[in-house]
């Protein structure tokens, strides 16, 4: 008969292999099999995010994927800080600014709002009742706003989170020597030294200027036209990436992955998003009941 001692023994062997063997399982949902997935779901406690990212052009030393390739590196290595299930490669956003550019993949708006939603719902569908987009690419910053709100258009049992870009400007950071810097300059530049510095071609970097034109500076600045980014960088490229170095990607891309993980625990532990949903979704079947 065994003692005990032998079987607390075990138990925790067994509970230590358990929880070694969870902690190892993939954050990628493209890697896991099926029975793989179904602990992934657990371990997030429904929980999964949706890196999105762009297909454009960055410069002329850059890779085209490079939003998609920065948002991906920031959010798997948030994963390591606090797990939770990444969906694979999402660049179905908006950048009509730049369809004049060899490379750019510009879908049309509604299939952009379709594309996303339905795969929310079945990335809902499989269990991931907090679906957080994190956006990579600054033309998505006025489309997932747009999106998380028609999140409100009918009833649904899960919620978007909507994460933008970055704050980067955090104590400690290298300084920025660039005055203009906006896409793939400096700062964009040093982050793909840190996530594939293999694809940064410097020698290429001074073929083409990222002045700003200003072409239409006599309008006011509170005045929006979607031609604004054309006027100022027809050639797609705002900024200097001579300045580049891995020593400011590294920390900016510390400080995004930090973030993220920052957000992430918070969205696992918010109960109240789901419960004021069913709510509102409740009231709006009876407005006249709505006090006034």
């Amino acid at each position: 008969m065994k003692t005990v001692k032998s079987v607390l023994f075990t138990l925790c062997l067994l509970l230590t292999v358990s929880a070694f063997s969870q902690n190892k399982i993939s954050a990628k949902w493209e890697e896991l099999t099926a029975p793989d997935f179904i602990l992934a779901i657990q371990q997030s406690h429904g929980t999964c995010i949706l890196p999105f990212g762009i297909i454009e052009k960055h410069g002329p030393h850059l890779p085209i994927g490079t939003d998609l390739i920065n948002v991906r590196r920031a959010v798997m290595d948030s994963t390591t800080k606090e797990y939770a299930l990444v969906f694979p490669e999402f660049y179905f956003g908006q950048i009509f600014e730049a369809q004049q550019e060899p490379g750019t993949l510009a879908y049309s708006l509604s299939l952009q709002l379709q594309l996303l939603q339905e795969t929310v719902s079945e990335m809902s569908r499989n269990g991931c009742k907090k679906v957080v987009i994190v956006n990579g690419h600054g033309g998505n910053e006025h489309l997932l706003p747009l999106f998380a709100q028609a999140q409100l258009a009918s009833p649904r049992d899960y919620v978007v989170y909507a994460i933008g870009l970055p704050n980067l400007d955090r104590a400690g950071r290298p300084p920025i020597k660039s005055k203009t810097d906006m896409h793939a300059g400096e700062t964009e530049t040093s982050h793909m030294m840190y996530s594939r510095p293999e694809l940064v071609k410097m020698e290429t970097a001074k073929t083409e200027s990222g002045v700003d034109q200003d072409r239409q500076k006599g309008l006011p600045p509170y005045v929006y036209t979607g031609i604004w980014w054309y006027a100022k960088f027809p050639d797609h490229f705002s900024g200097d990436p001579a300045a580049s170095n891995k020593e400011l990607g590294t920390f900016d891309m510390n400080t995004w992955s930090d973030e993220i993980a920052t957000a992430v625990k918070a969205i696992k532990a918010d109960d109240a998003s789901l419960k004021l949903q069913n709510e509102y979704f409740e009231k709006i079947n009876h407005p006249l009941d709505t006090k006034q």
